[in-house]
């Protein structure tokens, strides 16, 4: 089931009524990441303002979410002796069937979910369309042989305001796509619920399309879902369900199918195979002239093969949908602020928060196409991060800034002219305006790296999109890093010190000189174009980024939080003390992450998780762990710079690739997040060569997928991630170009293919005229007709789903089907699924069948 945007608070309002002393409380899962930590937090906030106890659970991947289900979840239920309440999915679950998964929807339990209600929010696609439209609990029929009762409230899917938590069952939240994007694909899944039970067999599948692959379909329960692909760990599945658009989709229902326009005709055969009786035609000769013969039904063979051709156009309409690729939606935080907003409840801990969890998506790659650089042009609103929803979120954030922190009276007595205000006059604030100041403002940040706790040479020498456009991992990128800071007249020695501790005319005159010289090296975007004269005219101020402060203590950006709290993630808190002592102790956890599994490993970073949860919110915990952000992103450089100055990045037929398994960074590389962040800052600089050395970037203008294996000797694994090559298109981003053509050349086949039509059906009506009484034959060729016009259906929404997923992030479809092609051990644990563990010997086979798929659609 899914909750309309325009309803988000209902459930949660529900809850604040009906919770009492004796309710249990609530459980949220969480992922490993920023934006869900953040979204964590802002839930929290709201739960401990209406006292509502509640437990958190950090979930570090899918075997995690398993055990929390067998544990923790299934306990809960009614029919398990528990009394049932509510789970709330922060950033887990929304590609798997959770029911299954979390054991709370099985066939042994005749009483589905048992009480037990899943909110899941998540920003990843495609969503799992068994939670999306299915996802309630059975309801038994009212008598025997009797249809299912319909779920109450609930109307295709969709929660309507006469809705009655309490019973159980899965809940998205959506961010408004599914109501706007996926009306194919409900009607789709809701007719194959209907359908009832067709065995295919030889005979049936002989004038069929695809009828020679004769699929056994388990049927399941009405509102079971079956295994999603994502359920990796599942290898007792049957031989049946190997490819996985089918093991998502939902299987038939053994109920009738309903009187809907799609399916009545076949319905009404169905009903005249009992026809009447003969009529005495002698009798009948006597009286009046002999009537005409009652039209003989469609044989059973024939609706059979309706049924099954009718089946597989709906199973193609979700394997389209899966195939689509990876991509991300509005994130958790803007959710949880959205439900926050709802309640009326907004302030700037809550506003910040939002800040930090948006802002942290853009620093993972994550894009309207899945994980990728960032794109060439992010000065175009339809090409930046998230496309056009990103700059909608970003401007309503910059609006909530204003509205929550308005200028002081005491800022209008200091001047009359708010130009002379700091961030209005283009200098980054790196102080608090008093000791009390804990107001958020709008700041002119260039891309810059931590630029208010480094120096400014160190800032802008880390900074991914310097280092791709300066090529800095040269010698003579470093001479051009030189003459243009000399060419702003700053002097290495003081742009070698603390930027806070540096001229104040220089750190005036930064931006000035910054714009002047950056179009000289091709630096058009390195700080904001917005006006900075101090008018807000509606959209002033596009690009600037956000700053708190918490009085003297420190002044952050939103930028800078999020990367010390994935750092925190990343790393761990207790390299912060290492650090300090001096030097990193490569072999700190050898005795501790030695299991096969990796249980042990993800033990330790749930205990990071806790860290970062407490740096969220303890200010001087934050100020810690800064050592840990930098040391990060100096190990980022130097493994960089390293493999492309070897040449270690080879390039196979679809991707580039590289192994980073030598090193004194190698062991920092073995989380996920790490390397997918060293990833994108070489995806950035290979792009960046790219369009400098052709003019444009690869596979058509998308850039060069990327693919970087990190080596964990202490497991014997490499973990790999795939990246895709930015500049691509997708539906935020969108080749506008590319997306014309192709609706130009889908248009035109619609005519061609309307035209057509038109012609077989006169053809036809020339041949039913012919032959008036040789019904059979006449129904034969008008299942031929009918399977062109189907064919001609399916290539028109095999091209339309193209252009909707292109330039998607495929790396997840492409490991899944070398996994079933070869035998490679592989293990898919992350819920980020273009990242996966190879065991170290089996690589070369694994990226050999790997170079042979699509890997970006």
């Amino acid at each position: 089931m899914y909750l309309p945007r325009s309803l988000i608070s209902t459930l949660y309002l529900h809850l604040q009524r009906t919770h009492h002393p004796l309710s249990p409380p609530v459980l949220i899962l969480v992922a490993l990441e920023p934006d869900a930590l953040c979204g964590c937090r802002i839930l929290t906030q709201l739960l401990k303002r209406d006292y509502i106890p509640h437990k958190i659970q950090p979930i570090a991947g899918y075997g995690d979410l398993e055990k929390a289900g067998r544990n923790v979840i299934r306990p809960m239920m009614e029919s398990q002796g528990g009394s049932g309440g509510v789970v709330v999915c922060l950033g887990v679950g929304g590609l798997v069937d959770l029911g299954g998964l979390l054991g709370i929807d099985t066939e042994e339990d005749v009483d589905s979910y048992g009480g037990v209600e899943v909110w899941v929010i998540d920003a990843r696609r495609p969503w799992n369309l068994g939670n999306v439209f299915g996802g309630y609990p059975t309801l038994p029929p009212p008598e025997e042989g009797g249809e299912p009762m319909k779920q109450l409230g609930v109307d295709g899917g969709k929660l309507l305001r006469g809705y009655k938590p309490g019973k159980g069952g899965i809940v998205v939240f959506d961010d408004g796509d599914i109501e706007e994007q996926l009306d194919t694909e409900r009607d789709a899944y809701m007719a194959l619920i209907d359908m009832p039970e067709v065995e295919e067999n030889d005979d049936d599948s002989e004038g069929s399309e695809t009828g020679s692959e004769n699929e056994d379909v388990v049927e399941p329960k009405l509102g079971q879902k079956r295994k999603s692909w994502s359920d990796r760990d599942e290898e007792d599945e049957s031989s049946d369900d190997d490819d996985r658009p089918r093991q998502r989709r939902r299987s038939n229902s053994s109920s009738p199918i309903p009187d809907s326009p799609s399916t009545r005709p076949a319905q009404r055969g169905l009903m005249s195979l009992d026809g009447p009786p003969p009529l005495d035609t002698t009798a009948s000769r006597s009286v009046s002239p002999t009537p005409a013969q009652p039209p003989r039904g469609p044989s059973a063979r024939t609706l059979r093969r309706r049924l099954l051709k009718l089946r597989r156009k709906h199973e193609t309409v979700l394997q389209a949908y899966y195939s689509l690729g990876a991509s991300y939606s509005e994130p958790i935080a803007s959710m949880m602020y959205s439900l926050a907003s709802e309640l009326g409840r907004e302030d700037n801990d809550l506003l910040w928060m939002t800040i930090v969890g948006v802002t942290s998506m853009e620093l993972y790659g994550r894009s309207a196409i899945g994980v990728t650089v960032s794109s060439q042009n992010p000065s175009t609103a339809a090409s930046s991060w998230l496309g056009t929803r990103g700059s909608r979120i970003r401007q309503l954030l910059r609006d909530e800034v204003r509205r929550l922190n308005p200028p002081e009276l005491s800022e209008s007595s200091y001047t009359s002219n708010r130009n002379m205000l700091p961030e209005n006059s283009g200098i980054i604030p790196t102080c608090a305006r008093g000791p009390t100041d804990t107001a958020i403002r709008l700041s002119p940040e260039p891309k810059f790296l931590l630029i208010r706790h480094w120096s400014l040479y160190d800032s802008m020498l880390h900074s991914p999109y310097l280092s791709a456009r300066l090529h800095i991992w040269s010698d003579n990128g470093r001479k051009r890093l030189h003459k243009l800071l000399a060419k702003m007249g700053v002097s290495l020695v003081q742009c070698k010190q603390s930027y806070t501790h540096m001229d104040m005319e220089l750190k005036r005159g930064l931006r000035t000189k910054l714009l002047k010289y950056s179009e000289m090296y091709g630096l058009d975007d390195l700080v904001p174009s917005a006006d900075t004269d101090g008018k807000d005219r509606g959209g002033a101020k596009e690009g600037w980024g956000f700053v708190r402060s918490w009085g003297w203590t420190a002044t952050l950006s939103a930028q800078d939080v999020g990367i010390v709290v994935g750092a925190l993630l990343e790393v761990g808190k207790q390299a912060v003390s290492t650090l300090q002592v001096g030097g990193w102790d490569r072999g700190r956890d050898n005795k501790e992450t030695t299991d096969e599994d990796g249980t042990l490993e993800g033990e330790e970073w749930v205990g990071r998780f806790w860290d970062a949860y407490d740096a969220l919110e303890k200010i001087d915990e934050l100020k810690a762990a800064l050592p840990t952000a930098q040391h990060l992103h100096r190990a980022i450089l130097r493994t960089g710079t390293g493999l492309i100055e070897k040449r270690q990045i080879r390039h196979l037929r679809a991707f580039r690739m590289c192994v980073v398994k030598d090193g004194p960074d190698v062991a920092l590389f073995t989380h996920p997040a790490a390397l997918t962040k060293l990833a994108l800052w070489i995806g950035e600089a290979i792009a960046e060569q790219e369009r400098e050395s052709k003019g444009k970037l690869g596979h058509g203008g998308r850039g060069t997928p990327l693919v970087v294996a990190g080596l964990n000797e202490n497991r014997g694994v490499y973990v790999v991630v795939g990246t895709g090559g930015g500049g691509g298109g997708g539906m935020g981003f969108g080749d506008k170009t590319a997306a014309k053509e192709k609706k130009a050349k889908r248009e035109a086949k619609a005519k061609a293919r309307e035209l057509k039509k038109k012609n077989k059906e006169k053809v036809r009506e020339e041949k039913r005229a012919a032959r008036q009484n040789d019904d059979e034959e006449d129904e034969t060729e008008s299942e031929g007709s009918d399977d062109s016009e189907s064919e001609s259906e399916d290539d028109e929404d095999d091209e339309a789903e193209q252009v909707k997923g292109f330039g998607r992030n495929k790396f997840g479809n492409a490991f899944q089907e070398v996994v079933e092609e070869t035998n490679a051990r592989v293990r898919i644990d992350s819920f980020e699924h273009c990242v996966v563990e190879v065991k170290k010997e089996d690589l070369a086979g694994f990226l050999e069948s790997l170079s042979m798929k699509a890997v970006v659609g």
